[in-house]
């Protein structure tokens, strides 16, 4: 088996020059290179506990859930605005380029419990802040966050410091 690095298509020079994009895609059109990621991001955090698993729209849901299944925990969805039908907690937050907001439904995450956040790459970090904020808010304990990638030269983990932030790939550059 491969390791999971080499699932993982790189593009240089995307979406602007001096950039590599760092492409997913690749990672879940291989059963083998899914499932490496999924067992991977898992093993992560095997000694951790807690009661949920949140991931956000729309790759969090792709690693998110198949953690949650083999770990019989429930998972929730953290959306864009204006996707979920019941009462919802919205929170805003700085992108490179403006602003966005998300939300999770109002009853998701009970005062108390503990969340490990799942998602597919962390970069500058203000996402996964945002969610973490959100989850806060509601009297949730971030108590771990994995991710598949991390592009450690946008400095996300510096922003989500005090938090238990695991990668299964990290890349140096940005």
């Amino acid at each position: 088996m491969k390791k999971l690095e080499e699932y993982v298509r790189s593009i240089p020079d995307f979406p602007e020059e001096g950039i590599i994009f760092r492409d997913v895609t690749s990672v879940l059109q291989d059963a083998e290179g899914l499932q490496l990621a999924v067992d991977t991001m898992q093993a992560k955090v095997d000694d951790l506990e807690f009661d949920v698993v949140v991931g956000p729209e729309s790759r969090g849901f792709i690693f998110g859930t198949p953690i949650a299944y083999n770990l019989k925990k429930p998972f929730v969805l953290i959306r864009k605005k204006g996707k979920l039908p019941c009462e919802t907690v919205s929170i805003d937050y700085e992108l490179e380029y403006g602003t966005a907001t998300i939300e999770m439904h109002k009853d998701s995450i009970k005062p108390g419990q503990k969340v490990l956040i799942v998602d597919d790459l962390i970069a500058t970090g203000g996402t996964t802040e945002a969610m973490v904020r959100l989850i806060e808010n509601l009297g949730g304990e971030v108590v771990g966050i994995v991710v598949l990638m991390e592009l450690a030269g946008l400095k996300g983990r510096e922003r989500l410091e005090g938090y238990r932030l695991e990668s299964a790939i990290r890349y140096e550059g940005k």
